[in-house]
């Protein structure tokens, strides 16, 4: 057996390839980490708008296209961590209904294989160990559950206020669930709290590591607690071989400080985000799999789904001097609405807003020519909302590879939904002082919310994997990360990602016993 041989290998860290580690790591199998980049450095820049929005300080730096051609830099970033080391840590269940037949007013968003009851107790141990705050049985739309294993993050002044002010509306304001190293007491952090509830949370890393990140969570203890768990840094999967029936992975080509290096184990995991790890099954094209591993049904790759999602600024004539304001939520019109019978989606708080921020990310681009842009002062007045809705999944929707060019297609679904969304939500703020808004939808390159390149299912002529996330066509080949997800629904994706390690990390328990 060679030297570099593992039970297990799993290729990413953010939070399917983090977690599902960190459950196996107790049995004692020998397990390798690849991660392509290194640890995010801790830094007083971790907290400056201008590095982390402005000079995309922590973004690859890499050229994709999409479909027509044009180039734009994707939203990704390649640490110890992964994406969620910049994540916003709303980490929410799919509602019930999400894993059955929804119909929207652009298509049908299909049912998953499993249901939620499947994914429930995995839930459970999900937010429990990365540290999930929140409050039940205030969301109509929460699916069944038992409590919140923390509770949930105190509103400060003015979000309270809008919290009963939408409250007095009819409406249904919940605390939003936040993975976060918190202790409270009266509202504030206590003394030995990690997070300090800051102004840099969304889109920032926090240097504090008080994030509930898969570094902080999954990585670093289990690293520390488990000697039989292997992490490499700067290593990159390049390619999987296989052997010549095409049916076992016989190794990993990695990239490792400029030398070309392979690994091998028993089993194989990617979990390098949904588009990442597409990618890497299309480059390991080989004489078995010519179109790309497990892509005999053709399905690897399409069906990419990403949300629809736009930032509303709501600009009032008072100041907003609060520092941490992304503690609330809004479903009311996740499944739809008196004046419209499609799902509309979900509504949560951004944090506090920057100057930087806005003039990066919020206003329209011609906006930042415009002399003497008071960008600092509409920060003071600003409330920040983060709006998503469903992404229908599309065959046509795809990533790919054109020659050495990676494309991103993508057509967009169900605008007039999430277009009525926002009109919801400024009708119910217009009864407060707030009386300008700004809004700019997340273009293609927010790939924050990435999911659906390699379906599961049961039948391999229409799925990439199974329902224990193998893929159809090698015997010892996973995928852990939002790649098998069917449809998207209209929360973040993140918490469902850990539910689902979790069950596969289980299955596998099983396998190697």
């Amino acid at each position: 057996m060679p030297v570099d041989h593992y039970d297990i290998i799993v290729i990413g860290t953010g939070p399917g390839g983090a977690t599902l580690a960190q459950r196996l790591a107790p049995t004692g199998k020998k397990i390798l980490l690849l991660e392509r980049g290194d640890y995010l450095p801790r830094s007083q820049k971790n907290w400056d708008a201008k590095t982390v929005f402005q000079d995309g300080e922590y973004q690859a730096k890499e050229d994709w296209y999409d479909k027509s051609g044009k180039l734009f830099h994707p939203g990704l970033h390649y640490f110890v961590g992964g994406n969620s080391k910049v994540y916003g840590s709303a980490l929410l269940r799919l509602r019930e209904r999400d894993f059955g037949a929804i119909s929207h007013e652009d298509g049908n968003s299909p049912a998953w294989p499993l249901s939620y009851t499947d994914y429930a107790p995995y839930y459970d141990e999900a937010e429990k160990l990365f540290h999930v705050h929140g409050q039940s049985d205030e969301d109509p739309t929460e699916p069944p559950r038992n409590p919140f294993p923390y509770p949930p993050v105190t509103h400060a002044p003015k979000i309270a206020a809008l919290h009963e002010q939408l409250g007095s509306q009819g409406l249904h304001p919940f605390h939003l669930p936040l993975g976060i190293l918190l202790d409270e007491k009266n509202g504030r952090p206590t003394p030995t709290s990690i997070c300090i509830k800051c102004d840099a949370f969304d889109g920032f890393p926090c240097l504090l590591n008080g994030k509930a990140d898969s570094q902080v969570i999954c990585v670093d203890p289990t690293l520390a607690a488990h000697p039989n768990v292997t992490l490499l840094t700067n290593a990159c999967a390049e390619r999987l071989l296989t052997d010549a029936s095409g049916k076992t992975v016989t190794g990993v080509e990695t990239r490792l400080n400029g030398a070309t290096e392979i690994f091998t184990a028993d089993i194989v995991v990617a979990a390098c985000g949904a588009l990442s790890s597409a990618l890497l099954l299309l480059r390991s094209a080989n004489a078995a799999h010519p179109a790309g591993l497990a892509n005999a049904s053709g399905q690897l790759g399409r069906n990419y789904m990403r949300h629809n999602q736009s930032v509303l600024m709501a600009l009032s004539r008072q100041r907003n001097d609060t520092i941490f304001q992304k503690t609330l939520a809004l479903a009311d019109w996740y499944f739809g609405a008196d004046d419209y019978r499609y799902p509309l989606g979900l509504v949560q708080m951004c944090a506090a807003t920057h100057a930087a921020q806005i003039r990066g990310e919020v206003l329209p681009a011609w906006a930042e020519f415009l002399p003497n842009m008071p960008f600092e002062e509409m920060a003071n007045h600003a409330t920040d909302f983060w709006l998503s809705s469903e992404d229908l999944p599309l065959p046509g929707d795809r990533i790919r590879y054109d020659g050495n060019k990676i494309v991103l297609d993508h057509t967009d679904t169900n605008m007039n939904a999430h277009r009525h969304l926002r009109k919801k939500l400024q009708a119910a703020l217009g009864q407060s002082a707030s009386n300008l808004y700004f809004s700019m939808d997340i273009p293609l390159s927010g790939t924050s919310h990435q999911a659906g390149t390699a379906r599961f299912g049961t039948d391999p002529r229409s799925s990439v994997l199974d329902l224990n996330c193998k893929t159809h066509e090698l015997d010892n080949l996973y995928l852990a990360d939002a790649s098998f997800f069917p449809s998207i629904g209209a929360v973040n994706p993140t918490l469902t990602i850990i539910a689902n390690a979790m069950r596969v990390a289980d299955h596998l328990k099983d396998r190697l016993a």
